[in-house]
């Protein structure tokens, strides 16, 4: 074994690559950034669609793949692996990247990731998978008759809770309307993107879920199937949190996430040192 390898990272700051949740960017994350930057090299960079990222004039049935493989690259860039951050669509991606490219990844932290294949495979049409149904078809009449409005109205609300679009100041409302057909091939392409239950099995970096006691039945069935399949998850409900709980309390969730990264940076401390012994 070489020894210089296994060192190689205690030379490098940690990285944490942060991922943000459908029709946002980035910048929801500025809670973590300020409890763990200086010390924590923070990256928090947009989807295609959103924000900064490049525009997406592909099929809907590709984006999760797209927007998993430009996380990925970044990811390899970055000497001695990083912990991934996600956020709903940022948590299903985070998990897809650990999956596929696990020689990168340190650990993974997720709030309700929104892994819909797994909800489509072991619900089918019951309950759970058809409020997902419900949602991503309502959203698409309202596109076709092109009131993107109507489209992001839905979409926010659902997620959000009634009267959570008309709570948005009206600069947020126009962000969201020109992301959300964006948001719409989100949906499409996560309820056939190509991870099944068996492959989270395989995932053994260490994992927190963290998911709101208000949650949705959709995300609590996912968790559920999660629960049974990662070997090395922890999770941790946050009380009177609902999906949105990376903004709603973003100091709470910062708090609990900066936790679990401090921890497996000091266990991965440990084992380098303890291995150049």
């Amino acid at each position: 074994m070489d020894i210089r390898a296994l060192q190689r990272p205690m030379n490098h700051q940690t990285t944490v690559i942060c991922l943000h949740s459908s029709g946002s960017t980035g910048g929801q994350w500025a809670a973590l950034r300020a409890q763990l930057e200086p010390e924590v090299r923070l990256m928090t960079p947009d989807f295609h669609g959103h924000g900064t990222g490049p525009a997406w004039h592909g099929s809907d049935e590709d984006i999760v793949a797209f927007d998993a493989a430009r996380i990925a690259r970044l990811a390899e860039s970055v000497p001695g692996g990083v912990h991934l951050v996600g956020h709903s669509y940022g948590g299903a991606i985070a998990l897809r990247v650990a999956l596929y490219h696990p020689e990168s990844v340190t650990s993974v932290t997720v709030y309700e990731p929104v892994v819909f294949r797994l909800l489509f495979d072991y619900c089918g049409r019951q309950r759970p998978a058809s409020e997902i149904i419900e949602v991503a078809r309502d959203m698409r009449r309202q596109l076709r008759a092109r009131s993107m409005a109507g489209a992001a109205m839905r979409f926010v609300d659902y997620w959000g809770g009634r009267g959570a679009w008309h709570a948005l100041s009206t600069c947020q409302q126009a962000g969201i309307e020109k992301r959300v057909a964006v948001i719409a091939a989100q949906f499409r392409a996560l309820a056939n993107d190509a991870p099944r239950l068996g492959a989270y099995r395989s995932l053994h970096a260490p994992v927190l879920m963290l998911a709101g006691s208000e949650m949705r039945t959709p995300v609590r069935r996912i968790g559920e199937l999660l629960r049974f399949a990662l070997p090395n998850a922890a999770f941790c409900t946050m009380e009177g949190m609902g999906h949105m709980g990376p903004f709603t309390h973003a100091s709470v969730v910062a708090q609990r996430i900066s936790e679990f990264i401090r921890k497996h940076t000091l266990e991965q401390g440990t084992i380098v040192r303890e291995l150049a012994a």
